[in-house]
């Protein structure tokens, strides 16, 4: 199959870009594709969820997050989906001129391929102080209207939209994980400012996406030729809770109210667990990322802005789905792992606790005695570096809930009914037809394709039984796992569910039992 690329960059993007080498490689037309849609700010009567936050000025704070008499933009009832227009840092700070017109225009970028609350907070009388403040734009918070002291927010991450077709990289002297010896030159000059950025002499990678195949990727060039292609993973690396205080509240190091986590596996699909410690809880996000490797080691993953969907749950107390009976600080899950965090400045001691926060799941959530789960965790369990690079270290477990699927349940619900569903050799199953019709879909069977072919507004999903190549609207899609019959019944897994029908689908423990919630596109 030969690969098909598309430049997402603008048709002003030209020699300036370091992907113009792989562009050579195809057909013209690929180079003036068109325009990536720029994800400007707009109204609430424009999205799908229940309520919608821009990052306007009003909307935001710079370098700091909420504390307990921070007041809320919005208040919203638990279990409302919000949509944010979260903002990168990236092209607004001191050390890039506080201008990011001009300074992303340096790439190659018109005008209004930059976004317009970048521009609006760049050029407002908002302070910010580029040595003392936080870098990043912390958009909220909200007020979750049933949300007590002792309660946890339970974040389920629905999705997560590039804004731009770009990011920035960046490497800062005295910052990263090894200070003094990056960025490579005499460092800091006197007079650095906004109006003389070149004059910290730091270094800040712009990197172009571009789609591959229909898969997205970062851009960057090698010195002596060619690229380096790498896969987005978008995530909100800043997620959060006011912490109860009444002090300052620095945006960088990650707090036990959340903040500031920086863990890649945070995706589209994931759910975020915090301990709520003031009445409203109020939440906040931002620091948006496209990609992120574990330990963000020059300082700053690819940063760039992201519209997240979200939905906000208040767990009360004795709630069966709360990972710990007393939460304290951030814990997380997808559909492959339960994720405890350890926090710390020290990294060993972060590494110590997120191996007791991990012992106290194990013992509490899925009734391990602690001897046999820490010689389960010593023989099966990965401890990944979160990031060394935010003052307070941060290291997270991944316990892989296959490892416990003869003790555990599976239930699948969407629009409040619960699906029939299978946990078939480790995989998890739901049936086809039923799940497409509760999205909108007409489902037939095609006995010459050996198929389910799944129609509805105007789109064909074609879903052939075991075989891993499916189709949209006659395109193929490749997923790793393919549909099998049982008795009679087309059964897909349910990580297939947000490509083949743009649903969303995030996962909850509880008690003994994995829940997917399977929600119609908010996008």
């Amino acid at each position: 199959m030969t690969s098909k690329r598309r430049s997402l960059r603008f048709h002003s993007l030209t020699a300036a870009l370091c992907t113009l080498t792989l562009l050579s490689a195809v057909p013209a037309q690929a180079a003036t594709a068109d325009r990536f849609p720029i994800l400007q700010a707009f109204s609430k009567d424009q999205v799908k969820a229940d309520y919608y936050v821009s990052s306007k000025l009003e909307n935001i704070s710079w370098g700091y997050l909420p504390n307990r008499d921070s007041k809320p933009i919005l208040s919203i009832a638990s279990g409302s989906t919000i949509t944010f227009d979260t903002l990168s840092h990236e092209g607004i700070l001191e050390d890039q001129g506080r201008d990011p017109e001009k300074y992303f225009a340096s790439f190659g970028v018109n005008p209004d391929q930059v976004l317009d609350d970048a521009k609006a907070i760049a050029s407002s009388e908002l302070q910010h102080d580029f040595d003392k403040d936080g870098p990043h734009v912390v958009t909220g918070p909200i007020e979750i209207q049933s949300a007590e002291p002792g309660d946890v927010l339970k974040v389920e991450v629905l999705s997560l939209t590039p804004r731009v077709p770009y990011g920035v990289i960046s490497n800062r002297h005295y910052k990263g994980a090894l200070p003094g010896e990056y960025p490579e030159n005499d460092g800091r000059k006197d007079g650095a400012n906004a109006a003389n950025p070149a004059l910290y002499q730091n270094i800040s990678k712009f990197t172009p996406v571009e789609e591959i195949n229909g898969k997205l990727y970062g851009v960057l060039p090698i010195e002596k030729g060619g690229e380096v292609r790498f896969p987005l993973k978008p995530f909100m690396g800043l997620m959060g809770v006011a912490p109860d205080t009444s002090e300052k509240v620095s945006s960088i190091p990650p707090i036990e109210t959340g903040g500031n986590i920086d863990i890649n596996e945070l995706g589209v699909g994931s759910t975020l667990y915090l301990p709520i410690q003031v009445k409203g809880g109020l939440f906040y996000t931002g620091d948006p990322h496209f990609a992120q490797g574990d330990g963000e080691v020059a300082l700053t993953a690819m940063e760039a802005s992201l519209r997240g969907t979200f939905r906000l749950t208040v767990l009360k107390a004795g709630d069966p789905s709360l990972p710990r009976a007393e939460l304290k600080q951030p814990f997380a899950e997808t559909e492959d792992y339960w994720i405890p965090v350890g926090l710390d400045p020290d990294l060993d001691e972060a590494m110590k606790e997120a191996v007791r926060e991990a012992l106290g799941f194990l013992n509490e959530k899925l009734g391990m005695d602690r001897a046999t789960a820490y010689a389960y965790m010593s023989a099966a369990t990965d401890y990944e570096v979160s990031q060394v690079v935010d003052r307070t270290k941060g290291i997270h477990a991944l316990i892989d809930k296959r490892h416990f699927i003869n003790n555990l349940k599976l239930s699948v619900d969407i629009n409040d009914s619960t699906l029939a569903s299978s946990i078939i050799q480790d995989e998890f199953y739901v049936p086809l037809r039923v799940l497409a019709e509760n999205l909108g879909y007409e489902v037939k069977w095609d006995p010459k394709l050996h198929a389910a072919v799944a129609v509805a507004h105007g789109k064909t999903v074609t879903v052939p039984i075991g075989q891993a190549i499916y189709e949209i609207d006659g395109k193929a899609v490749y997923n790793s796992d393919s549909a099998i019959k049982k008795d009679g019944v087309t059964m897909i897994p349910i990580k297939t569910i947000p490509v083949l029908f743009e649903a969303h689908v995030n996962w909850t423990t509880s008690g003994n039992v994995l829940n997917a919630t399977v929600t119609p596109s908010l996008d």
